[in-house]
């Protein structure tokens, strides 16, 4: 194999290059990049090869840092981003997210807080567990009072994360559990419905089989205190169900996870149970353990003959569990149980990304039994090379501690890690390997990209747009068609067998999404984070189904989308046919007719904090509705002043003209000229971005039927381009904006 790199051998694509320089190469005091790609990946080989160091027997580090460097070069492995983004460096905390333990005291509550600051200060994400906390209302004997419950606390944690969030280069992220027989259970089911609130969370609903088992039969199920232990209601399971359907198709939130089946497959029982998972529910943890999560880029995996090339893939598994076994021992831990935990149970997650690529250079079908047999082949090879490479590092280096009692211990043969894979979202890395993130379908084919200074530009998928060619139908026009319409099931110029390969999220059925993370939940140690995606018309019991075939197909847990139910709720009266005006509005031979102002409006102003300071941005109505919008941009003056005013002349000339409310805040919604997080609890990005909010704010205040309820308009708060649901998370493939990261 040969190990020499140069610059020019990278094979990176224009995005890649964009999240490299934004988030992941060094800079100095200035923000001025000091490493190149190639830089940052031979920082990372050597300081993890290094730690072979430390053990009696291994790999040399100077050749075994060569063979790491070939891996992540040649875009075969990647770790996750906090591997990237800090070995090497001060910070050198490596692992992607933690699980951290909540007591049912005031003071174990505060002492997690406390910790979890730490971890979000170091670029970690968290899962919690609230179920040891008992309900609101519930007595608290040390004051005589009465407790307020698992989700004012969770509120708690919410703000903490939005206070430390704001200057690292990771966005802080939690996961929050409640069992289904917790007292509180119908409050947490609906704590969500309000988008803006716990607005750092994912949450989920820890499932039972007694649950699950009393929702088939229309039974009743217990009701737990956690505080004694005893069973202080009953409720009906089909209507708990029900509601977690409900509002799971209103907005994508709650997800479930089964915990009574992520507890069948706990390695090591003696220690302790599942309670929680990570922020996008794939890793199962023990309170204080870490995740150690890598990825395989299957699309790289294949042969001059386009067959999987299981060879090259045994090669690169062997060094990527080697790759992420010496993580665990040169990272800087944020605190000092989490060291103590990862180091006696060793857990890493190898996992895939590029499946659906790999799938479309075969000629497979995403949504075919082909598809689904090889997905289980493919992990349960994957699966098995990490755990012999595994054992080969136990003889090197010894079991980990906790072996002895674990569920490996009875077959007399030690291995080094306690789980060896993991299916993770891959959502930035697999933007930088230029791949289809994890197990998901593609999602998108073609789509526009909005550059602020630029012209829009219509991104195609690589080996799309390379069969287009080879074929003879690509056309700019047609890849810009591909764009607006979202798939190309429908195209007739488009030959059929392409159109059967380039299926996207939404060409497929949610029964075909569940099916796939069976497959390779099958095979997999951990859990599978994947998304089922379902159409805006879909119905709840759509959802329903697909939670139950969840539970029977052996799933570890579920987290679903309904396209537009978070990213844009339009609430109207009735549905009618499109008008030319509700359109991208545009010149045309038609005359629009002003109105003109009469002396008196009313209106409502909206106080918005930017990062020019504080925005008042005043709406006006006529009887006719929006008619005005003025801007004053307080003490400021200058360039912020005079942009604000000109977009409220822009704004007001285009609503007298006719022109809909709905299409001003699409046109500057998640415009960004700051930080992604954005500023103040409307996590505005740029004044432009306040002003649509400001006008949302209004038209929600007014009942408005034309109402957009966005989370900045299905478009990324850094770059404008297109947000796409995965693992739970929402994801920008543009620039590498991630929510959950």
């Amino acid at each position: 194999m040969s190990t020499r790199v140069s610059q020019s051998a990278l094979e990176l694509s224009p995005n890649a290059m964009t999240v490299l320089e934004r988030r992941y190469l060094r800079r100095d005091a200035e923000g001025k990049v000091l490493e190149s790609p190639l830089d940052m990946f031979r920082r990372v080989a050597e300081t993890i090869a290094a730690a072979e160091k430390e053990f009696k027997t291994g790999r040399v580090p100077g050749e075994l840092a060569k063979d790491f460097l070939h891996i992540m070069t040649q875009l075969e492995f990647l770790p996750n981003s906090p591997t990237l983004m800090n070995a090497g460096r001060e910070l050198g905390q490596l692992s992607a997210c933690f699980v951290l333990p909540i007591g049912d005291s005031m003071e174990e509550i505060f002492e997690s807080i406390k910790q979890t600051a730490l971890i979000h200060k170091s670029g970690g994400g968290t899962g919690f567990s609230f179920s040891r906390i008992r309900p609101a209302n519930d007595m608290v004997l040390s004051t005589k009072g009465v407790s307020s419950g698992p989700l004012s606390f969770m509120k708690v944690f919410d703000a903490a994360t939005e206070t430390i969030k704001q200057g690292g280069t990771r966005r802080g992220a939690n996961m929050g559990i409640l069992r289904v027989d917790h007292p509180d259970i119908m409050d947490f089911i609906m704590c969500k419905r309000d988008q803006t609130m716990l607005t750092n969370f994912n949450i989920s609903v820890g499932i039972t089989e007694a649950f699950m088992e009393a929702v088939e039969k229309d039974a009743d199920y217990d009701i737990v205190s956690p505080r004694t232990g005893e069973v202080v209601a009953r409720r009906s399971a089909r209507k708990v169900f029900e509601r977690i359907v409900e509002l799971a198709w209103t907005n994508g939130e709650p997800g479930i996870i089964f915990l009574d089946r992520i507890n069948r497959d706990n390695p090591t029982p003696l220690v302790g149970e599942f309670e929680a998972t990570n922020p996008c529910g794939e890793q199962p943890l023990l309170p204080y353990e870490s995740c150690n999560l890598g990825s395989i880029n299957l699309a790289r995996m294949v042969t001059a003959d386009v067959e999987v090339n299981w060879e090259r893939l045994a090669q690169v598994i062997e060094l990527a569990t080697r790759f992420l076994d010496n993580v665990i021992q040169v990272n800087r831990y944020p605190i000092e149980p989490i060291r103590q935990m990862t180091l006696a149970n060793r857990k890493i997650g190898l996992g895939v990304m590029g499946w659906a690529d790999l799938l479309i250079l075969l000629g497979i079908p995403y949504n075919s039994e082909a598809a689904i047999e090889l997905g289980g082949r493919v992990m349960q090879f994957i699966t098995d090379q990490a755990r012999m490479t595994s054992r080969v590092l136990a003889r090197e280096r010894g079991p980990f501690p906790n072996y002895e009692g674990s569920i490996y211990d009875s077959n007399g043969e030690p291995v080094r890690n306690a789980t060896c894979t993991t299916i993770a979202p891959t959502g930035t890395i697999s933007i930088i390997s230029n791949s289809s993130s994890g197990i998901e379908p593609l999602f998108a084919v073609s789509y526009v990209r909005q550059v602020l200074d630029k012209d829009v530009l219509v991104e195609v998928h690589p080996l799309f747009e390379k069969l287009a060619r080879e074929r003879g139908f690509y056309s700019k026009e047609l890849m810009k068609t591909i764009a607006e319409q979202g798939t190309i099931q429908d195209i007739d110029e488009i030959p059929e067998d392409i159109r059967d390969v380039f299926v996207t999220s939404h060409d497929i059925t949610p029964e075909d999404h569940i099916r796939m993370q069976a497959a390779f939940q099958k095979y997999t140690d951990n859990a599978v984070s994947k998304t089922v995606n379902f159409c805006s018309d879909a119905s709840r019991e759509d959802v329903a189904t697909v939670y139950r075939l969840a539970y029977q197909s052996g799933c570890k847990g579920v987290t679903i989308y309904r396209d537009g139910s978070r990213d844009m709720q339009v609430l109207s009266v009735k549905k009618e046919p499109p008008r030319p005006e509700d359109s991208v509005p545009h010149e045309s031979a038609k005359k629009r007719v002003k109105r003109d102002r009469p002396r008196a409006l009313r209106g409502s102003t909206y106080q918005m904090q930017t990062g020019c300071g504080p925005l008042y941005i005043t709406v006006n109505e006529d009887d006719a509705g929006v008619f005005e919008l003025f801007t004053t941009m307080g003490k400021a003056g200058g360039c912020a002043s005079s942009q604000c005013e000109a977009i409220g002349r822009l704004v007001s000339l285009a609503w007298r003209s006719g022109v809909q409310a709905r299409q001003a805040v699409k046109q500057m919604i998640g415009i960004t000229c700051h930080k992604p997080a954005g500023f103040g609890e409307n996590r505005v990005t740029s004044c432009a971005d306040a002003v649509a909010k400001a006008i949302q704010m209004h038209m929600a205040d007014h009942d408005d039927e034309e109402l957009v309820h966005a989370n900045n308009g299905g478009a990324c708060p850094d770059c404008g381009g297109p947000i796409e649901h995965e693992g739970g998370c929402c994801v920008c493939h543009v620039c590498g904006f991630s929510e959950c990261a």
